[in-house]
C-alpha cells in the first residue's frame, strides 16, 4: 500500500544480433573457447526493460520514503527494515514487539486512509461505450509513469557443439506451457546466428544477469528402450501439473 505498482518487463521486439569485437588497435571478431567448445561471440542489441508505474494511491509521505530508500540503494548505504516500512526505531517498535509478545499494552498501528477521490460524473452509458483503453476514470486518476531502458547481452555460438537449435526447439515445446520456458522458447525461435547458442549473458532485471553456459556435452546413444515404457500401473493425474 505504500509503493509504487511496477509491471516490468523486457522487450524483444527489435532485437538484433551483431559480432562482438575485441582487440585494442586492431579489432577483430571475437573468437574464443567456452568450456570444450570454440564459439563465436555477438552483441545482442534492442534489448529494452519496459515499466509501468502507478502511483495515485500514495500519499506525499510515501513519496518521499520510497525516494529516500531508492537514493540509499543507489550510494550504497542502504536503509534499515524499520524506515522502509514506514517505521522509526521509537516507541512504535517497541510496541509492536510487545504485541508479538502477547503484551497488554499493545497497540494495533493502522495506515491512515487516503482522501476520499471526488464523486464520479461518468454515467453507466459513457463507461461502457468508451473506446477498449480509453476508459474514464470512477475513482483516482491514474498517476501513470513509463520508462524504457536499453541493456546489453552478449550470445556465444558454436558449430562444434553436438546439438542443433531444431533439437533444443523440441525439448521447449514441450516444457512451453510454463510461461518462463515459453519466454525462453521464443528467444531462441529468433534467427540466431550459426551453431549453437553454448553461452548467454542476459538481464533479467535492471541489477540481475541471467548467464546459461555449456561448458561440456555429449550425446549417449546408448539407451535402453526400457526407460520409454510406461509401467502397467501408471495413472494419470491430471492435477499434478495446474499450469498446463
Amino acid at each position: 500500500m505504500s509503493s509504487d505498482i511496477v509491471n516490468a518487463q523486457m522487450s524483444t521486439k527489435s532485437i538484433t544480433f551483431s559480432r562482438a569485437q575485441s582487440g585494442w588497435l586492431w579489432r577483430e571478431d571475437r573468437s574464443e573457447r567456452v568450456g570444450t567448445f570454440m564459439a563465436d561471440f555477438y552483441a545482442i542489441g534492442g534489448l529494452y526493460l519496459e515499466s509501468r508505474k502507478r502511483r495515485e494511491h500514495l500519499t506525499d509521505e510515501d513519496l518521499q520514503k520510497n525516494k529516500a530508500f531508492i537514493d540509499g540503494l543507489t550510494k550504497g548505504g542502504g536503509m534499515t527494515p524499520a524506515v522502509v516500512n514506514g517505521e522509526d526505531d521509537g516507541d512504535d517498535n517497541k510496541t509492536g514487539a510487545a504485541a508479538l509478545n502477547g503484551g497488554a499494552e499493545a497497540t494495533v498501528q493502522r495506515r491512515k486512509s487516503l482522501t476520499p477521490p471526488p464523486p464520479t460524473t461518468v454515467t453507466w452509458d459513457e463507461y461502457i461505450d468508451a473506446p477498449p483503453g480509453q476508459h474514464r476514470p470512477l475513482g483516482r486518476e491514474p498517476l501513470c509513469k513509463e520508462t524504457s531502458k536499453a541493456f546489453k547481452a552478449t550470445l556465444a555460438m558454436s558449430q562444434e557443439f553436438p546439438m542443433t537449435v531444431d533439437s533444443l526447439l523440441n525439448v521447449l515445446e514441450v516444457i512451453a506451457p510454463f510461461k518462463h520456458f515459453n519466454k525462453l522458447r521464443e528467444f531462441v525461435q529468433m534467427k540466431l546466428p550459426p551453431g549453437f547458442p553454448v553461452k548467454i549473458d542476459i538481464p533479467i532485471l535492471p541489477t540481475v544477469t541471467a548467464r546459461i553456459t555449456f561448458l561440456s556435452f555429449s550425446l549417449d546413444d546408448d539407451i535402453s528402450d526400457a526407460l520409454f515404457e510406461i509401467p502397467a500401473d501408471f495413472t494419470e493425474d491430471s492435477n499434478r501439473f495446474p499450469d498446463l
